[in-house]
């Protein structure tokens, strides 16, 4: 890998860490997810710094952001635009939505109906829009990051299955240490440090990042690994729902991501499992009480990496 790239890259998570204290593991994660071209999804408690992590991710990358507020009342057309009627014309002009943007922060997405959860499919899987059967293309690159609250919470929608998929990682930022928490409160450093975060990485370097994770190396011993754990996932005394192939490339892609920020040009079992509970947990459906990141674990601990599957506790 070329050695500046590198170099902004650790620079990216020097930058990052100083907002988002404490969590080095989540905002690497994070990183890695736009890295590899996918979309996040953010899943917390309100006020643990979701939208925070958004907002410096995008001036890091010194990409163009939006954000919406999603709600029960929001239609598609608030995130896609519409078509306008011009009366001095006599014709339909389209007025393009927020979504039109390198990075669209869909906030507390699971408060809004299925209907327009739903407007944000053909945007993450195929980087474009269609709207009264025109099809007009988002930018390059494109990300989704999207927030949801606790499905315990009031007010909120689960999100389908499909939609889940379309997200190559999951991260939970977490409640802060105490320490960490102490410098937060003093007002100095967290998000209150926003407005210092510099831009790192231009959207050239970005893009050449991007194709740079395509020529990192996955040797045929490596894939073993990873469709052991892909088998395990598809047990049928395990889960009611495996991974399916779209996660199984989604697997692959963040550890080959995770390897190069590491400054590697090769996969390690060690990358799979940084990765495997962010890029697998939203996507198995547990048949016992063990469900999400904790099946996730469940089935990580439970493969070993040369062959012999090992008993675990969850």
């Amino acid at each position: 890998m070329n050695t500046q790239l590198h170099q902004e890259i650790n620079a990216c998570l020097d930058e990052l860490n100083k907002i988002i204290l404490g969590k080095s593991h989540q905002v690497q994660l994070a990183l890695t997810s736009i890295l590899a071209n996918g979309h996040l999804l953010v899943e917390d408690l309100p006020g643990m710094g979701k939208t925070t992590l958004a907002h410096a991710l995008y001036k890091v990358l010194g990409l163009d952001y939006n954000r919406v507020q999603f709600t029960s009342d929001l239609l598609p057309s608030d995130l896609l635009g519409a078509s306008v009627f011009n009366a001095q014309t006599s014709s339909f002009s389209f007025h393009k939505g927020p979504i039109f943007s390198s990075i669209f922060l869909a906030d507390e997405l699971n408060r809004a109906t299925p209907k327009a959860q739903s407007a944000l499919l053909e945007a993450m899987e195929e980087g474009q829009v269609s709207v009264d059967g025109e099809t007009y293309p988002l930018p390059k690159p494109f990300f989704v990051i999207a927030t949801q609250n606790p499905q315990s919470q009031s007010g909120t929608f689960p999100l389908p299955e499909s939609q889940l998929d379309r997200f190559i990682l999951r991260i939970s930022l977490g409640y802060p240490d105490p320490a960490i928490e102490r410098e937060i409160l003093t007002g100095k450093k967290g998000r209150a440090a926003l407005g210092d975060i510099k831009q790192i990485i231009s959207k050239e370097s970005l893009l050449q990042i991007q194709q740079s994770v395509e020529e990192i190396n996955v040797s045929d011993t490596l894939l073993d690994y990873v469709q052991r754990l892909i088998a395990q996932t598809r047990q049928d005394d395990l889960c009611h729902l495996g991974l399916s192939p779209r996660g199984a490339i989604a697997l692959v892609k963040s550890a080959k991501c995770w390897a190069l920020i590491q400054g590697r040009d090769h996969v390690l079992p060690e990358d799979v499992q940084a990765v495997f509970v962010a890029a697998v947990g939203h996507r198995v459906i547990g048949k016992s009480e063990t469900q999400g990141d904790q099946l996730a674990r469940h089935i990580l601990n439970s493969v070993d990496t040369i062959g012999n599957n090992v008993a675990a506790v969850a």
